[in-house]
């Protein structure tokens, strides 16, 4: 796997049952799954000759992020490595432009957009193609947790985005009622499997809480957003878990924001509930192995994200959250602890969605150091 943040943490973790034996490219020793992996190899993913040296011996490569350069895994794959999600596939993720014609072409709802080369085009594209000021500014590569994302109000407040040095896509400003996420797993066989559609709430551009299943979702919006998830997996050649993060509009529509072709954050409950979770899909997939059950355990499954705050340490809290709740379920990186950085998340489950709700932001704000009883 390249790639040592958590996501590879834990897809490690769920590929030790099987016997699987895991090999990371790393930044550095610290990273979060570099902690755990025993071996590791510490270089840099945007180098060729360190790609090609780590893929040797490997069945097969896959990711716990997008930024490895798609030329350098072209060149991969015409020397025979395996690749998963696959090269082709894996574009749509690493760039917005070309993700957004890519659905369209397919037919899939997505927000009005166009890529727009400096502010006076994004006044033009407010007044043609939009609904006029705000208009949503991303950099077509990069960015995540609201980074490289901008709201403008004008043309003065559009000048930033453009000095990142890459295309401009703007969007429309999309009304929505609420963030919702399809997960779904796809074998290079074909099968696939769709988890029950969240809803995510963020805060600040960062996940905080993600709810399974979304409440009050209708059945048919429910299987329109799984329908459409796998169908973009499909079209698009995925191998692996594919994320596909959608807004719920005021009247009753889905638009796909964006997507991720690795395990990702809406899917972090899964671990605790949902009989097979999204880490130990993924294994199964990129090794083409039959998929498990992606069926919910309890009627209702929370997880909330711990961030660092300013109490560094965090262990200490173990004592109280464990003893007050016993089925709570901590999940930890490992990661220094920083203002606002993702640090581990909890799951709580249940029959009753509010009590889960409590339970997992009080641990999490425990775990934080904001409340203190």
């Amino acid at each position: 796997m390249v790639g040592g943040g958590q996501l590879a943490r834990m897809t490690h973790e769920a590929g030790i049952p099987l016997g699987i034996r895991f090999k990371l490219l790393s930044d550095t020793p610290q990273d979060s799954a570099a902690q755990v992996v025993s071996d590791v190899v510490i270089g840099d993913y945007r180098d060729l000759d360190t790609l090609r040296a780590f893929a040797q011996g490997c069945d097969v490569v896959t990711f716990d992020h997008e930024h490895v350069p798609a030329e350098h895994l072209r060149a991969l794959e015409a020397e025979g490595v395996v690749i998963r999600p696959g090269v082709e596939a894996l574009l749509h993720a690493q760039d917005k432009g070309v993700m957004r014609e890519r659905l369209r072409e397919a037919g899939v709802p997505c927000p009005r957009h166009r890529i727009v080369a400096d502010p006076e085009d994004v006044a033009r594209f407010a007044e043609e193609e939009g609904d006029g000021y705000p208009v949503v500014l991303k950099t077509v590569r990069g960015g995540y947790d609201g980074k490289g994302v901008w709201v403008v109000r004008g043309v003065a407040e559009a000048a930033e985005p453009f000095r990142a040095g890459v295309p401009v896509l703007a969007e429309e400003m999309v009304d929505f009622a609420r963030e919702l996420a399809a997960n779904v797993v796809r074998s290079p066989h074909g099968q696939a499997v769709a988890y029950p559609v969240v809803e995510s709430i963020q805060v600040n551009g960062v996940c905080d809480t993600v709810i399974a299943p979304a409440p009050g979702l209708s059945e048919e919006l429910s299987g329109q957003a799984q329908e459409m998830a796998l169908k973009i997996a499909a079209e698009l050649g995925v191998v692996g878990h594919l994320a596909v993060e959608l807004f719920e509009t005021r009247d009753g529509r889905l638009l796909v924001n964006e997507l991720a072709m690795r395990p990702h954050n809406s899917g972090h409950w899964t671990q605790d509930g949902a009989v097979t979770s999204q880490f130990a899909n993924h294994v199964r997939a990129v090794l083409d192995l039959p998929l498990g059950d992606p069926r919910p355990r309890a009627p209702w499954t929370v997880m909330t994200n711990v961030l660092g705050g300013d109490f560094p340490d965090m262990y200490a809290a173990y004592l109280h959250c464990m003893a007050r709740d016993p089925a709570l379920k901590i999940h930890m990186y490992g990661k220094d602890v920083k203002p606002g950085r993702k640090v581990g998340h909890v799951n709580t489950y249940g029959d009753d969605l509010a009590e889960a709700r409590e339970r997992g932001r009080h641990a999490a704000d425990y775990l934080r150091g904001t409340i203190t009883e």
